[in-house]
């Protein structure tokens, strides 16, 4: 396997996480753009769905939204 092919994989599933913890927050993406100001990010519902669609966004993103949706003891076995 090519270290592309685990990137992709791995950004993938990184992004189905975080899609499933907004569901199980019962969250929009407009909710969680202005829970993400609260942490000095400035997102919107459209930039955050580009985000996740590929799934390509920075670790600052993911940080963000872990504290956004205030999750606690984040495992990389979650991700």
């Amino acid at each position: 396997m090519r270290i592309a092919d685990t990137e992709k994989g791995l950004a993938d599933k990184t992004a189905r996480f975080i899609k499933a913890e907004l569901k199980r927050a019962n969250m929009t993406y407009e909710e969680l753009a202005e829970k993400l100001k609260e942490h000095g990010l400035t997102e919107t519902r459209d930039s955050i769905a580009a985000k996740l669609k590929p799934g390509t966004f920075a670790a600052t993103f993911l940080i963000g939204v872990i504290a956004a949706l205030e999750l606690e003891g984040v495992r990389l076995e979650d991700l």
